[in-house]
């Protein structure tokens, strides 16, 4: 329990570096943003409450926020999501339920499981981020191609890092 506590912290800080000090500043003709961090909330056991991963969820976003000076858009996405996430498992559920410690990964569950999983977060994430930024529809199809785009960006480094730092082990 306490390994898992500190690998989830460990991840969180690193996510975070990585969107604040590298994918922040990957910004490629404006409509390829990528936001891999929230990958974190993907991976997150299935078992967790719903209270802590909406912490976890506001916490990651606030944490990027601060360091990208965005006044909260990412904390309400993420909020957003990690609320979300919790009912989609639900529905998605098998009939004798997942095990106790499973874990949301490509090579558990596979692709037919975790692809709509993993785009569905990341579109709902994406579109939530880009629109509140906004704030406007006068520009709803430019802003619905940058979700789009981004959000493809976005799942090429996520599925990046389920392929290279997922073992075949984690059952």
């Amino acid at each position: 329990m306490t390994s898992d506590i500190l690998k989830y912290t460990w991840q969180f800080i690193l996510l975070c570096l990585f969107q604040v000090l590298i994918f922040n500043n990957l910004n490629l003709g404006g409509f390829l943003n990528p936001f891999p961090y929230i990958y974190l909330i993907l991976i997150l056991p299935i078992s967790i409450g719903r209270i802590p991963i909406l912490f976890i969820g506001f916490s990651l976003g606030l944490v990027v926020d601060v360091f990208s000076n965005t006044g909260g858009i990412h904390a309400a996405a993420t909020t957003l999501v990690a609320f979300y996430r919790p009912l989609y498992l639900k529905a998605q559920a098998p009939r004798e339920g997942y095990e106790s410690m499973a874990l949301p990964h490509l090579k558990t569950f596979g692709f037919a499981w975790f692809i709509p999983y993993a785009v569905l977060i990341v579109v709902l994430h994406h579109s939530v981020l880009f629109y509140l930024e906004i704030f406007r529809f006068v520009e709803f199809f430019h802003t619905l191609l940058k979700v789009i785009l981004s959000s493809a960006l976005t799942l090429f480094f996520i599925f990046l890092a389920e392929f290279l730092f997922v073992s075949n082990k984690r059952r």
